[in-house]
């Protein structure tokens, strides 16, 4: 079924592409039940004390695809998917996908500003989420709020102990209620095409609030299959899940891709290094995801030592910069491995291979996983470059998306004439045909693995009345890679200071990781020739302060 706001794929091209078998035809739900029925009594899943083998998921994803199919769900319609590193999400995420209808994928991390964004830009008919979690101990208040905000939002259904909020409660939808022969009938009509849009992705950005990338079944099992198959994923692993499962490194490399090859899930829901490495150990991990800012916590654990890590073969690292000297020190540490990586939800993936020579680990991000995906490099008119000539990152093919969701002007911009999805990131693709990435067209700061556009922190920090004018750049950390510094002009007259500041931007609802690390008030903010902030000069300055205090950021 095509879905309003999605741009198909060039004819031609999709043809080629299912001649060719780069598209492989299924669905994530195919995929799901061909696991199952090869591996039936294999474990499949651990996390949160519960073990479960393929033939246990199946039953718990077919009774709750059939039940949603019950609560009124048709084809296409869109469901936000909001659950932490939980068995619950696994179940939820393969459920959906047999029942023809589409996630949009979102973290516990998500603000209640970014919820009603994306809720009114997909309009979903339902909301799987936390009864509580962490520092929320109840979501039923922001369910409310959102429900309020979105028309379309019929179903809120809780994850949770027992019951609790106005919404649908996940555990009774886990209870058969119709014979096995009824629930596959139902499933296999239910079953959508693999040119279908099998998920929506918030991507960041420069637009400030996410962007949606619509991915299909064929072109999204592109990624699926090649990204693993790039650092020998197998039927042997044991995958461990140590970032947020909502974002699509982990739902690519550590969910999707253990389950096209009938291996084992394992889910952390702790970022404490002492948890990872029980994890580890304890189910003999032999592969893990990670962003640099979690393997660098891991590596530099006081009690490392302690513990039996020698399972551990392979560790995918991306969403950010891996510096030379992590990849060093994690291969040295634990023996292990380092796969150093690209990928965006739109599509483009790069990473080095285990098999790789150290320094082609430590300087670059390896080749294309897919073969079948062009990658090229622009100059600033839009013309390739040769190979060794910085330029912008592009790709396109069977594995890279075709546009954002209902969002035309985006679009505009994001692709080339000839089709090439234009990455923002600035690169040398060199003759052996591997990419190192030497900076970034897109103003955004990478905090933790996660992007943040500058331009939205300016947006909520100027709608304070003291502030007369605000730059927003990247900070260096020692933990989080980057923190958010904002350089702040103050309006005549105004004394305000950066804890008032603050308390302004959390009363807005911002998201943490929004919040400025550090405020900088001056009396100018050095403007580029075209009258811009210049951003080089507040980078410059930053660190020359921070070098000056020793390294500390402060706020």
């Amino acid at each position: 079924m095509r879905l309003e706001g999605f741009t198909p794929f060039d004819e031609v091209a999709a043809a080629l592409y299912g001649q060719r078998r780069w598209w492989l035809g299924i669905t994530l739900g195919d995929m799901f039940d061909k696991a199952s029925d090869l591996y039936p009594g294999r474990e499949a899943l651990v996390g949160s004390g519960q073990r479960y083998t393929y033939a246990d998921l199946r039953r718990l994803v077919d009774t709750l695809a059939f039940h949603f199919l019950q609560q009124g769900f048709r084809a296409g319609d869109r469901v936000l998917l909001q659950l932490p590193n939980w068995p619950e999400f696994v179940v939820s995420y393969f459920a959906l996908q047999k029942a023809g209808l589409v996630p949009v994928l979102l973290t516990v991390n998500h603000s209640a500003r970014e919820l009603s964004h994306l809720a009114q830009l997909t309009e979903p008919r339902g909301w799987i989420l936390p009864t509580g979690y962490r520092n929320t101990p109840d979501y039923e208040p922001l369910a409310r709020q959102i429900r309020g905000e979105c028309p379309t939002l019929e179903h809120t259904i809780f994850v949770g102990p027992e019951p609790r909020g106005s919404g649908l409660w996940f555990g009774d939808l886990l209870r058969p209620t119709a014979p096995p022969a009824e629930v596959r009938e139902t499933l296999e009509r239910a079953r959508p095409d693999p040119g279908d849009v099998c998920q929506l992705l918030p991507s960041g950005g420069t637009t400030g609030l996410p962007k949606c990338a619509p991915r299909t079944h064929n072109d999204y099992l592109v990624n699926v299959e090649y990204k693993s198959r790039a650092w020998d994923v197998n039927v042997t692993d044991t995958c461990l899940v140590t970032s947020t499962v909502g974002h699509n490194l982990a739902l690519l490399v550590c969910v999707t891709a253990p389950v096209f090859h009938g291996a084992k899930i394992v889910l952390a829901d702790s970022t404490y290094p002492e948890d990872l490495c029980r994890a580890i150990q304890e189910e003999r991990v032999t592969c893990a995801g990670f962003v640099p800012t979690l393997i660098s916590r891991l590596v530099s654990h006081e009690h490392l030592a302690e513990y039996d890590l020698s399972s551990l073969q392979r560790v995918y690292v991306g969403a950010a910069n891996s510096p030379p000297d992590l990849v060093r020190s994690v291969e040295e540490k634990l023996g292990c491995r380092y796969v150093n990586a690209f990928g965006m939800v739109e599509g483009p993936c790069s990473q080095t291979r285990p098999e790789d020579p150290l320094e082609v680990r430590c300087q670059t991000i390896g080749r294309p996983v897919c073969p079948y995906d062009g990658f090229r490099t622009l100059d600033p008119a839009g013309h390739p470059t040769p190979p060794g000539v910085e330029g912008e990152l592009a790709a396109r093919g069977p594995g890279i998306f075709t546009g954002y969701f209902r969002n035309p002007q985006a679009n505009q911009t994001a692709f080339t004439p000839d089709g090439y999805f234009r990455t923002g990131d600035l690169a040398v693709i060199e003759e052996t045909g591997r990419i190192r990435i030497t900076g970034r067209i897109k103003d955004i700061i990478i905090r933790g693995g996660e992007n943040i556009a500058a331009r939205d922190v300016e947006d909520l920090i100027s709608s304070h009345p003291g502030v007369e004018y605000v730059a927003v750049t990247g900070m260096p950390d020692p933990d989080l890679g980057e923190q958010v510094c904002a350089y702040v002009t103050r309006a005549g007259g105004t004394v305000l200071t950066a804890a008032e500041l603050i308390a302004h931007l959390q009363n807005l609802g911002t998201a943490k990781a929004l919040l400025p690390a550090r405020i900088e008030f001056v009396e100018k903010i050095p403007l580029t020739a075209a009258g811009k902030a210049d951003k080089k000069q507040l980078r410059a300055d930053i660190e020359r302060k921070l070098a000056a205090e020793g390294g500390a950021a402060q706020r």
